[in-house]
């Protein structure tokens, strides 16, 4: 039996959240979200201090590989991608950073009109409700609650004070007037527990009649009348479902799941359709391609004084921070390890930040939390149990990767080709931010505490020897984008209004629209391109 709505849409995500708030809101669509995993029930996934620990659990995860990188000495990374209501906002970083004007204008220099950083500014202010912040660029009327960092870690003002110290300027707000320079992130956290989209945009919008949610529910293909979708099929409760669309099927599986989708519908290019034997419905070479990542590496210290968080993590403190973060919402558990960061330029020749920094006043093993109950060894042993982290990388970043098909089959997890360090620009951009970032440790505010460079070494000097370096320590900073690109010519998958060439009635509404990757974490950005997206489907519709 086939039951038809107006819209359905395929992906809970943050951008599907978002969708399903809005076009419900009137009452008058009949909504279907289809969301592949489960609710978030499990309570710790709330706590922010708790994130890094989880994520790698394989919890609410899709745990996606990339192939071997070549330029990674063959490598698989991992790719944690939500697989849950929320997707990756409700295991992700919760770090708000909108990205940088120049970004937006050049998206619409591009040739995607409506997209300039004055078009997508109230777009942003719509869905924020700032804690701490209103004015020209912040609100305090939206649904997703953002807040100032707060964590009472000396070391991160250490941290801005250093960058001062070395000639960077002091940033309030790294999506208000300017982006450059160091400071303390934002993030998406509501009486010190997370706020994903999901809690902020879905939940509230279930009381309304007209809004179906399925969990569990796998699409394993659109439905295509001619050239225009009509619905999906699906897999949910071990059968097989088809539901139809009046209106629009709406695609917000991300930067994975979304190609995989069209691809598996005979949307793509038809070389790679065939080669899996999907006949070629629409050929459009440029699904799956354009992927970018920000990758970073890590620059660690040990410190001579026991001032990294490295203390609060023993077992019993944290059993602690839980009870009191639970009953009270405050405490060491309810903020995030990087809370300091920094955007700067590698030459005064650019006119934007081209290199991001995150801060963490511990090192990265601490960060996976190792816990223990007492503290190991004495005095002499504070080097090797306390320190810090930065993590460096490029923002504007030039390699190019695809998501390509393993089979045919739904369940099969689709190929990862990011191409990390595939272009020589990415790796010196890197270099170039470990030896700013290597001047800046070395401002006087951090003499008294820190001990030795213990990542890379202070042997390594030389760009040749980090570059080197650098093939074994680069990694994902988690902000995969672009694999069905907004704009107009052969690889464009969306036009302006993220509508998919060739095709009626189908839109994909996730940052993998996204023709070049923002300055900064990407997580907000994914969610104004859904409130963009609802704004243009109500107008159509």
């Amino acid at each position: 039996m086939e039951v038809e709505y107006d819209y359905i849409i395929v992906g809970a995500g943050s951008a599907g959240c978002v969708l399903a708030n809005r076009l419900t809101a009137s009452g008058k669509h009949r909504v279907l979200l289809l969301e592949a995993g489960s609710r978030d029930r499990n309570y710790l996934f709330r706590l922010p201090m708790l994130m890094g620990k989880l994520m790698h659990s394989g919890i609410y995860n899709w745990g996606y590989q990339t192939e071997p990188e070549e330029r990674l000495n063959g490598r698989e990374v991992y790719w944690p991608r939500g697989k849950v209501l929320g997707g990756s906002s409700t295991i992700n970083g919760m770090i708000y950073v909108r990205g940088n004007r120049a970004d937006y204008d050049g998206w619409a220099e591009e040739g995607n009109p409506g997209w300039s950083y004055d078009d997508v500014l109230p777009l942003f202010k719509r869905s924020e409700r700032h804690e701490d912040r209103n004015g020209q660029y912040h609100s305090q009327t939206g649904e997703l609650t953002v807040r100032r960092a707060r964590g009472g870690n000396p070391m991160f003002d250490a941290y801005i004070e250093a960058g001062q110290q070395a000639g960077y300027p002091f940033t309030d707000d790294f999506n208000g007037e300017s982006q450059e320079g160091f400071g303390r992130y934002d993030f998406t956290i509501e009486k010190g527990k997370r706020c994903s989209s999901a809690r902020a945009f879905l939940y509230p919008a279930q009381k309304r009649p007209n809004l179906t949610v399925i969990t569990h529910a796998l699409a394993h293909r659109l439905i295509l009348d001619g050239q225009r979708a009509a619905g999906v099929v699906f897999a949910a409760q071990g059968c097989m479902h088809t539901v139809r669309a009046e209106r629009e099927v709406l695609v917000c599986g991300g930067v994975v799941n979304s190609p995989q989708l069209l691809m598996l519908s005979g949307i793509g290019d038809s070389d790679e359709l065939e080669s899996h034997g999907i006949p070629t419905v629409h050929h459009l070479p440029g699904v799956g391609k354009n992927v970018q990542d920000h990758v970073d590496c890590c620059l660690v210290y040990s410190c001579r004084a026991p001032v990294s968080i490295r203390r609060n993590l023993r077992v019993d403190r944290v059993a602690l921070s839980v009870a009191q973060a639970t009953l009270f919402g405050t405490g060491f558990v309810t903020s995030f390890p990087y809370e300091a960061g920094s955007f700067m330029k590698s030459s005064p020749a650019i006119e934007v930040p081209d290199i991001q920094t995150h801060f963490m006043p511990a090192t990265e093993d601490t960060a996976n939390l190792h816990w223990s109950v007492f503290s190991m060894g004495g005095a002499e042993r504070i080097a090797e149990q306390h320190g810090f982290t930065i993590r460096i990388g490029p923002v504007q970043v030039s390699s190019r990767g695809r998501i390509g098909l393993r089979s045919a089959n739904p369940e099969d997890a689709p190929r990862i080709f990011a191409n990390y360090l595939s272009d020589e620009h990415d790796a010196e951009t890197t270099i170039a931010g470990v030896q700013m970032m290597r001047d800046v440790m070395a401002s006087p505010v951090f003499r008294q505490v820190i001990g030795k460079e213990i990542v890379p070494g202070p042997e390594l000097r030389t760009r040749a020897q980090l570059r080197k370096w650098l093939i074994d320590a680069a990694m994902t900073t988690l902000h995969p984008v672009g694999s069905c690109r907004m704009g107009s010519g052969e690889d464009a998958v969306v036009d302006a209004e993220l509508r998919v060439h060739g095709i009626k009635g189908l839109r994909v509404v996730d940052a993998s629209v996204m023709p070049t990757i923002t300055r900064g974490n990407t997580n907000a950005p994914a969610i104004m391109i859904a409130e963009k997206a609802s704004g243009m489907i109500l107008q159509s519709s």
